[in-house]
């Protein structure tokens, strides 16, 4: 059993705790699925996540609009996690792919958040390329205007949900001035005539990924989310919301390495006692708890900042990225240690933890980046 005394710090409200209580009975129920079609695997779990109301939370409500809850969104991700890591990135992404429409949207793009927030549609966020990933001010995706339209050309790659998205935010530049200035956003449906699945990508946690081809994709000004040459503002603003929740996810999947450790520490016998009587694994163990509470400290304190009103969490955000994708890292290795050869044997938990947890350190930027994010931000 996952500890949940943390439930009981100040960061949250009794709403909070009831959602997580509520979200662990249904992952109890009905997690983890089969990750052998993982297209038809996050096709089912959005749908059945929208169907049981666990994607409220991803996106405005349009009848009562008010701003997302960074501890709810945290605290799911956290919980998916813990049970199933598909389930975390089938979530995730119904918030990261419209939040750029929740905090910019007009009423009329906002409309597809009916949608995404019930799981009748699967969102996607497309800012990397090719040549541009944490360097984002360095895009070639170019977006023409042409009468009452613009014409988006370029690529985008390492797209989650690429392929079997309903709808894109679509970052692409088009030239008020240099830079991270001259960016704007888009809302593209799946369906826009000149929009490809050039590649579909394998990782070695199994996800949906693709390369996406922009061949002369039109769309109406009115796609525009916010105002020319505001998409950087507006990318760098939605992942100062959702960069907190990949800490949260790293945070669950470290969660469940420890869960899986003590299981085996006081089921396992080694010399004739337990394994966990040996004081090195006793060691590794007090590592593993403190990283986790830290690691959770850094992520809740960030979610609270900018639920209390904060403009910006860049520093706070950051940090608990940093530090909660890097210490999984560790926590999830020891795990692997002490399990031995089952700890890297295909199909075991630890093992799948082994492969999920590494990605965490590179996308919505990259553990490197965040020192440099925190440096400067403390530099001011």
């Amino acid at each position: 059993m996952a500890d949940r005394s943390f439930l009981d710090w100040p960061f949250f409200e009794q709403r909070h705790r009831d959602w997580a209580d509520r979200l662990d009975a249904w992952c109890a129920k009905n997690l983890p699925v089969d990750h052998s079609d993982v297209d038809a695997a996050c096709r089912d779990l959005v749908a059945r996540l929208g169907e049981a109301g666990f994607l409220n939370p991803t996106a405005v409500d349009t009848a009562n609009p008010g701003p997302l809850d960074v501890r709810t969104l945290c605290l799911t991700r956290e919980t998916l996690a813990r049970h199933d890591g598909l389930a975390d990135f089938a979530f995730a992404m119904q918030g990261l792919g419209t939040g750029a429409i929740s905090l910019f949207g007009t009423p009329e793009q906002q409309q597809w958040l009916d949608r995404t927030r019930a799981g009748k549609a699967l969102s996607a966020f497309a800012l990397s390329e090719p040549r541009s990933g944490s360097d984002v001010a360095n895009m070639d995706m170019a977006a023409t205007r042409d009468g009452g339209d613009y014409v988006l050309s370029g690529e985008k790659t390492w797209i989650s949900n690429g392929g079997i998205a309903d709808l894109y935010t679509v970052f692409a530049r088009t030239g008020e001035a240099p830079g991270a200035r001259g960016i704007s956003a888009f809302l593209v449906p799946a369906d826009t005539p000149g929009l490809e699945v050039a590649e579909r990508l394998d990782v070695i946690a199994p996800h949906p990924l693709a390369r996406l081809a922009f061949n002369d994709v039109r769309v109406p000004a009115s796609a525009m989310i916010g105002k020319p040459g505001d998409g950087f503002k507006i990318a760098m603003s939605v992942l100062d919301v959702f960069r907190s929740t990949v800490g949260a996810a790293a945070l669950g999947f470290a969660r469940r390495a420890l869960d899986e450790t003590l299981e085996r520490a006081g089921s396992r016998e080694l010399f004739g006692a337990p394994l966990f009587d040996l004081q090195m694994v006793q060691g590794h163990i007090a590592e593993m708890a403190l990283d986790i509470d830290a690691a959770a400290l850094l992520i809740y304190r960030a979610a609270w900042t900018k639920d209390m009103g904060a403009p910006r969490v860049t520093r706070e955000a950051a940090m608990a990225k940093l530090f909660a994708t890097d210490r999984a890292q560790e926590v999830i290795d020891k795990a692997v240690q002490i399990h031995g050869g089952d700890g890297v044997r295909r199909g075991h938990i630890v093992e799948s933890l082994y492969r999920e947890i590494r990605a965490l350190r590179i996308y919505e930027g990259a553990s490197d980046v965040q020192k440099v994010v925190i440096a400067r931000q403390t530099m001011k």
